[in-house]
């Protein structure tokens, strides 16, 4: 039995995408169960790599059907979907969900600076766009398209913006791979603040207190003399 038909049959009858580590843990599962059949035994260790190339192969069979739908991977999960032409019926079929509201222009262009300069820093966004950005993330970060992932080494320790899965299922992406050429956009200089002053390599911020004692034994204060006006001439 081929590898692509046994994907093909978990990926019709799953409810959810599904990713390439969850099909090789079904394949594994089904393989290792206590009534295992025989046949599933020679796929117990199949590689991510032979998974993935199975995946596009059998992706590459449904587009060229041209059936009424095709096997897409999208934010890195595998699915059946339906063509965009046939929306009509199903929206018949199943109803029309409330969506949320479309994202603003000011919205689309923080998320492209994001997913390209990504991680970044809210400074680093408003470099690019040249505005305040405070309003427009505040929307794409309740949205769930962009998260906090970290914070950047540098004076005051800011936030790092990067984008979820989310982003790449709301603009219907595979990966981050999959973006547009912006070389442009990755190439506009910004300017980070310099790097926090440590006491030794690795270790945590100097408090400021000790920064002050320490400039004061490297560079002791000289006394100068005061020079005092003359006396004046008596009469």
């Amino acid at each position: 039995m081929e590898l692509k038909f046994i994907l093909e049959s978990l990926l019709f009858s799953a409810q959810k995408p599904m990713s390439v580590k969850e099909l090789r843990d079904l394949l594994a599962n089904a393989a290792t169960a206590e009534d295992a059949d025989e046949a599933a035994k020679p796929f117990k260790k199949v590689k991510d790599d032979d998974l993935t190339a199975a995946l596009e192969e059998l992706a590459r069979e449904h587009e060229s059907a041209a059936r009424s739908y095709r096997l897409a991977c999208v934010a890195g999960a595998w699915q059946f979907v339906t063509q965009p032409e046939f929306s009509p019926w199903l929206k018949a079929l199943v109803g029309v969900k409330n969506r949320p509201t479309r994202l603003s222009q000011a919205a689309l262009e923080t998320l492209a600076i994001i997913a390209y300069r990504q991680p970044v820093t809210r400074a680093e966004v408003e470099q690019v766009r040249g505005v305040n950005i405070d309003g427009t993330m505040q929307t794409i970060l309740e949205r769930g398209l962009v998260i906090q992932s970290g914070r950047a080494e540098v004076v005051g320790r800011p936030a790092l913006y990067s984008t979820t899965p989310l982003f790449l299922e709301y603009f219907g992406l595979r990966g981050l791979e999959d973006l547009p050429a912006a070389d442009e956009l990755r190439r506009i200089p910004v300017e980070r603040p310099p790097a926090p002053i440590t006491a030794d390599a690795g270790l945590a911020t100097t408090p400021p207190e000790q920064l002050q004692l320490d400039e004061e034994v490297k560079t002791p204060v000289e006394e100068t003399p005061v020079a005092t006006p003359e006396s004046p001439a008596e009469n």
